[in-house]
C-alpha cells in the first residue's frame, strides 16, 4: 500500500482548527492558546505529519537550505571543512545538500545550477579554483556565494582561507634551516591560485631568504592522492631533493611510504612537510610535520559569514584569514 502524505489540511481536519492555527503552530509563533497548541501537536505527531520544506520556502521565499560543494568528499581536507559547516548550518537551523564535483568544471558549473534549481538560500563553494565558467555562474546568481579553503583572485566572492604563503614560506624556512639545499615543492595543479600564486611565491621567498637558488626540476604538480605521492617517489630523489614541502596530506603519505620502500630514513635522510594537518599525518610512522590550518573553524566561519550575507546583515570583511601554525612531528630533524 502506498503511503498516503499528510497535508496540513488532514491536520486542520483532525484538530478542528484552521490550517492558519496549524501553520502557527509548525513556525513557533507564540499567538496560539496553550490547550490547542497541544491538541494540534498531538494529532501531528498521531499523523506523523512534516511540513513540505518546498512548500514552505514557496510561501516564506527561504528554503531554510544551503548547497556545499565539495571537490572530493572522501578527502579529510575537505571532510573537516564539511564538519565545520554542518555545525554551524544546524545552530542557524538550516539544511545542508552536499554535492560532490569531482574538481572537474563542467561538473561544478552543473552541481551549482543544480542546486541554484533547488532555491537554495546560499552556497558554499570548495573548489581547487575558480575557474572563468564557475565565475560567470557566481556572477550570473544573485545567491550568496562564500569559498571555504579556495580563493579569488578578483575577491568578488566571500571567502575564508589561512595565509598559505605565509605557512609554505615557514615550512620551507623550516626545510632550509635544517641544511637541505635541494626542497622539492610538490602541488596539485599550478593553475590553481592557492598552489601557483599563494604558496609558489612563499616557497620562492624561503628559498631568496636562505640564498639558495630556484630550480623547475624541483618542482612537481600532480592530482591529490596516495598513488601519485607514492608514483613521484623516484622523480623527487632523482632532482636531487633532499627534503619536500608537499600540498596535500595524502600525497605526503604516498612519498613517505615511497621512500620507506626505497630504504631511505624519514627524517634522518629525507625530511617532509605538507600541508593539511589531518588525521592522516598522526597516523603515518613517523607522524609527518605539517602546516596546521584550522580545517573545523574555517568550515563554520564561512557558514557563519553565509548566514550574515543571506540576512543581509553588514560585512565587516568579505575575506576572512584564520590562523596557522607549523606542527613539528617526525617527519623533520
Amino acid at each position: 500500500m502506498e503511503k498516503q502524505t499528510i497535508t496540513i489540511y488532514d491536520v486542520a481536519r483532525e484538530a478542528n482548527v484552521s490550517m492558519a492555527t496549524v501553520s502557527r503552530v509548525v513556525n513557533g509563533n507564540p499567538n496560539v492558546k496553550p490547550t490547542t497548541r497541544k491538541k494540534v501537536l498531538e494529532v501531528i505527531d498521531r499523523l506523523d505529519y512534516r511540513p513540505n520544506a518546498v512548500a514552505r520556502g514557496l510561501a516564506s521565499k527561504k528554503t531554510t537550505t544551503v548547497g556545499v560543494i565539495i571537490p572530493d568528499v572522501s578527502n579529510m581536507f575537505f571532510a573537516s571543512l564539511a564538519r565545520g559547516i554542518d555545525d554551524i548550518a544546524t545552530m542557524y537551523k538550516y539544511n545542508i545538500i552536499l554535492a560532490n564535483s569531482d574538481g572537474e568544471t563542467q561538473k561544478e558549473v552543473n552541481v551549482l545550477n543544480n542546486l541554484l534549481a533547488k532555491q537554495v538560500d546560499g552556497v558554499i563553494f570548495m573548489g581547487h579554483r575558480i575557474t572563468d565558467e564557475i565565475r560567470a555562474e557566481f556572477s550570473r546568481s544573485k545567491t550568496p556565494i562564500v569559498l571555504a579553503g579556495s580563493i579569488d583572485p578578483d575577491v568578488q566572492v566571500g571567502s575564508v582561507n589561512i595565509d598559505y604563503r605565509q605557512a609554505t614560506k615557514e615550512a620551507v624556512d623550516l626545510l632550509a634551516s635544517h641544511g637541505n639545499e635541494k626542497i622539492a615543492f610538490v602541488s596539485g595543479a599550478l593553475i590553481d591560485p592557492i598552489n601557483g600564486q599563494d604558496r609558489m611565491s612563499g616557497y620562492k621567498e624561503a628559498l631568496e631568504n636562505h640564498k639558495l637558488k630556484y630550480s623547475e626540476g624541483l618542482i612537481f604538480e600532480a592530482p591529490y592522492s596516495f598513488k601519485e605521492g607514492l608514483a613521484l617517489t623516484d622523480r623527487i630523489l632523482n632532482s636531487g631533493a633532499t627534503a619536500a614541502y608537499l600540498t596535500d596530506d595524502e600525497l605526503a603519505i604516498g612519498l613517505l611510504d615511497g621512500l620507506i620502500d626505497k630504504g631511505i630514513k624519514v627524517p634522518e635522510e629525507f625530511e617532509i612537510v605538507t600541508s593539511n594537518d589531518s588525521l592522516l599525518t598522526d597516523v603515518a610512522r613517523p607522524r609527518l610535520t605539517s602546516v596546521t590550518q584550522p580545517l573545523y573553524d574555517i568550515g563554520a566561519v564561512a557558514m557563519r559569514l553565509l548566514t550574515k550575507m543571506m540576512n543581509k546583515e553588514d560585512l565587516e570583511e568579505k575575506t576572512i584569514i584564520l590562523p596557522h601554525s607549523i606542527y613539528e612531528k617526525g617527519s623533520t630533524k
